[in-house]
């Protein structure tokens, strides 16, 4: 089959096509393969996504894409490819699709780069105490004398430790690079070569919360990494250091995190909690050492642009001949979100 004549499909909900696709998005693919709807398949099943299915090369997937399994792949026998414009695929792509031997791309890496820059800003006003600050200066309506308050205020010579050397976690390292900190990671999978190849130290879980100043998760969410952050590790992190998730709420044990913010010495930047809308009686709410926020680091906006450029860009090389940038391995999923 010639690579310039390659069918693609879109496979997601309309609402989603039309919040991650700006209008002219598409344009690219349809000079260059042949788009065969604009319109997205929403239901596998039905006669109009079997009519599209039938004659698809590649499926360009988004959040809410129905679920891709034997009985889909069965309806779909040209199909070699899927590329999804969002991160994790565990929730559309079946077993079935490794085992044919279908070639998966996702926009992961692209959707990291926003978290990554949201947490870099959230270090660096953690370090600059400029959340206390405010609060200070709000309560009282007067002068602040911010260095008799927070006397070791500031980012220089900062350590801030890294847990977990994901995508977003090496966006992290890499824009804190033109800061003068110390950057350190831990991860079990990292080697001691491949943190000095990144520029960071390589340190045990422990080492790494006992010693940082700001402790950011960027770990995956999996069975053996719920509760990873639970009471004896919160108790370990030092006085006034300040605690980011923007990973998942399941990774920590909120209770002792509460527990451990409470003493006073803690802050916590959440942008993800278990609920992930908390209940309104909850004490993260009014407690003055935690900034919530309502899951906003991810893609959201014209970030969205940045995954459908991905996915469109990982069409245009197929149709190039060109091997995918960001192709997926099954094995990859035992260790990532």
């Amino acid at each position: 089959m010639s690579t310039n004549s390659l069918n693609v499909a879109l496979a997601m909900p309309a609402s989603t096509a039309r919040t991650v696709f700006p209008p002219t998005s598409l344009d690219p693919l349809e000079r260059s393969l042949n788009l065969l709807s604009h319109d997205p398949i929403e239901d596998f099943h039905s006669p109009e996504g079997r009519a599209v299915l039938v004659e698809a090369d590649v499926l360009i997937t988004g959040w809410g894409c129905p679920m891709i399994d034997d009985a889909v792949l069965d309806a779909a026998p040209r199909l070699r490819y899927v590329l999804h414009a969002a991160g994790t695929v565990k929730h559309h792509i079946g077993d079935a699709c490794w085992e044919r031997g279908i070639q998966i791309s996702s926009a992961a890496d692209a959707n990291a780069i926003p978290v990554a820059e949201y947490t870099v800003a959230m270090i660096v006003l953690a370090n600059k105490k400029v959340l206390q600050i405010a609060q200070a200066l709000h309560s009282t309506r007067t002068a602040v004398p911010a260095e008799q308050l927070f006397p070791d205020m500031g980012n220089y010579r900062k350590r801030v430790g890294i847990i977990g050397a994901s995508k977003i976690g090496r966006h992290v390292i890499r824009l804190l690079a033109g800061y003068e900190l110390e950057v350190v990671v831990a991860d079990p999978y990292l080697s001691a070569s491949e943190a000095s190849a990144l520029g960071v130290g390589l340190l045990s879980l422990d080492e790494l919360v006992a010693s940082s100043d700001v402790v950011s998760l960027h770990a995956p969410s999996l069975p053996s990494t719920k509760n990873l952050i639970d009471a004896g590790l919160l108790e370990r992190m030092r006085p006034g250091a300040t605690f980011i998730n923007t990973s998942r709420g399941e990774l920590v044990d909120q209770e002792a995190l509460l527990a451990r913010v409470e003493q006073g010495d803690l802050y916590a930047i959440l942008d993800v909690t278990t609920p992930w809308v908390l209940p309104a009686e909850s004490r993260f709410y009014s407690h003055p050492n935690v900034l919530l926020t309502p899951h906003v680091a991810g893609s959201l906006g014209t970030e969205l642009e940045r995954m459908a450029a991905s996915a469109v860009q990982e069409a245009l090389r197929l149709s190039r001949g060109v091997p995918l940038a960001y192709q997926l391995k099954a094995e990859d999923l035992a260790i990532t979100a």
